[in-house]
């Protein structure tokens, strides 16, 4: 069974229902739980446009404390659940999201990645991306993606 389990999470509904999952895997196999927030570069790229309002120092530091409070939030369902959790914030900014997220998980290193993902299709998949197949179609780990309805 899994012994070290790695959840990147990010405060959207998807990622709290990957959390969940994650919790019940780990519970149900006496496995430590590794909870990371990844800051992702894309966001500090676009928002530190001349039109933003916000120097990008000042920008990551917010990114850092909203991640930060994700991860807290985490690892409170987590301890609650009276497993042993560990939690990471990733804020190194040179790697995109799905690398920093296996790099994560081959450094721990995890036996299993449980992400959520948004299930898009179509126009929006491609426009907006999924860290969640790049990271399937990447990781030598075994994934769970937690879909949401």
């Amino acid at each position: 069974m899994y012994t070290r389990i790695i959840v990147a999470v990010d405060s959207s509904h998807a990622s709290n229902r990957a959390l969940d999952e994650a919790i019940k895997i780990a519970k149900g196999s006496n496995a430590t739980l590794r909870i990371i927030h990844v800051l992702d570069d894309l966001s500090v790229f676009l928002a530190t446009n001349p039109y933003a309002g916000y120097y990008t120092g000042e920008l990551i530091e917010n990114l850092r404390q909203a991640g930060e409070k994700v991860l807290d939030e985490a690892r409170t369902r987590a301890t609650a659940a009276e497993l042993p959790v560990e939690t990471v914030l990733y804020d190194d900014l040179g790697l995109s999201v799905e690398e920093r997220i296996i790099t994560a998980a081959q450094d721990w290193p995890a036996d299993l990645i449980v992400m959520g993902t948004h299930g898009r299709r179509g126009v929006k998949r491609a426009m907006l991306g999924s860290s969640a197949e790049a990271v399937l179609r990447a990781s030598s780990i075994p994934v769970l993606l937690v879909r949401t309805p």
